[in-house]
């Protein structure tokens, strides 16, 4: 059985809550249960955490077990030398989410930091994202 880490950033424990008319009003934990009942032959694990060393963390303990990780990586895909670095260290491919579209929003969150670290990038289509992401991976 094929195994993906879905790991997320800081404030994506508010999605459902946060900015539903940017983030949607469905949890990821809702999500992230949906998705694992209709895809019984992946084993989908999920993880959160505003800390980046935590996120750093995650990736390593994962990234040479796993068959692919799905980042979104929040505030920090903009920021973070560290993520990246972790994500090239490991040898799980790993394909970034963003659930809005970052190149219609704020200039600063056009970059990604991660972005030359990952297979690939699905931006601005929601907790459907992952889903693709998953996808790309198995």
């Amino acid at each position: 059985m094929k195994k993906v880490m879905i790991i997320n950033g800081p404030n994506l424990n508010l999605v459902g809550v946060r900015e539903p008319d940017v983030y949607g009003g469905v949890s990821m934990d809702s999500f992230v249960e949906r998705l694992r009942s209709e895809r019984k032959d992946v084993q989908i694990d999920y993880y959160q955490s505003n800390i980046e060393g935590e996120l750093v963390d995650k990736i390593q303990e994962v990234g040479f077990t796993y068959d692919g990780i799905v980042i979104n990586a929040g505030g920090y895909s903009h920021t973070s030398v560290a993520i990246h670095d972790a994500l090239l260290a490991v040898t799980a491919p790993a394909v970034e989410v963003h659930i809005s579209n970052i190149f219609a929003r704020e200039e600063y969150r056009h970059h990604s930091l991660l972005s030359s670290a990952c297979k690939g990038i699905i931006c601005g289509l929601g907790l459907d994202g992952y889903r693709m992401a998953v996808e790309a991976l198995i």
